[in-house]
């Protein structure tokens, strides 16, 4: 039977912390990777940590943006590390994620299209004159384009994305209720998976309060 994906998001800089949730959230009825934000991989000893990682699918979510050469550079930084997927935003340009992906050997390069934190209104405050809908149908031509391995999008955004672009697609801003925090596109993970999401990525909704239980609750939801 195919198993569900998750990234489990370790937002915390404490190495113990990160450890107990690695340990309590192993499920012979997931596959689960973790994801690895900005936060941790600026901690005094995340990095350190990442590279003695084995046996787990590590998602270093890095959101590289920038000119193509800083770019190349900051990947070209990491392949010391055993990562499995890393992101960039696909507003970086045709030109950075094309050099990216042509030097990121097995890491998979991930696009990152429109973050789940905007809506329509927060599109035009920062000045774009499309649609989310719109915004996200034009990256993902982009990431198709660059032949990137993966892209994020939210999970409202799924069937839009697979129109056009047939590879993984990794889906945040999943919550078992309707609380977006500082979310605002949301969704639960059933309705994630039935959109079509290969991954979804859950951080506080499993890594607060008791981890072995949240597992179990993404467990009974998915199986309802």
């Amino acid at each position: 039977m195919k198993k569900n994906k998750i990234f489990v998001a370790c937002d915390s800089t404490s190495i113990f912390k990160i450890k107990k949730i690695i340990k309590e959230t192993q499920s012979k009825k997931l596959k689960v990777g973790y994801k690895f934000g900005l936060e941790f991989l600026n901690s005094k000893y995340g990095r350190k940590f990442l590279s003695q990682i084995k046996n787990e699918i590590i998602f270093a979510d890095l959101k590289v943006h920038d000119i193509p050469n800083t770019c190349l550079s900051t990947i070209k930084a990491m392949k010391d590390l055993n990562i499995n997927y890393l992101t960039i935003h696909i507003s970086s340009g045709l030109e950075a994620l094309k050099a990216c992906k042509k030097i990121s050997g097995k890491t998979k390069l991930v696009g990152v299209t429109t973050l789940t934190s905007l809506n329509n209104k927060s599109l035009k405050e920062i000045g774009y004159n499309k649609n989310i809908d719109q915004l996200v149908s034009h990256q993902v031509k982009l990431a198709k384009k660059a032949n990137l391995d993966a892209i994020v999008c939210s999970a409202n955004e799924v069937k839009i994305a697979k129109k056009f672009f047939k590879k993984e697609v990794i889906t945040p801003g999943i919550r078992f209720d309707n609380i977006t925090d500082d979310q605002k596109r949301v969704v639960t993970p059933k309705q994630a998976y039935n959109n079509g999401s290969d991954w979804i990525v859950m951080g506080r909704q499993i890594t607060k309060g008791n981890i072995r239980k949240n597992i179990q609750t993404l467990i009974d939801h998915l199986s309802q």
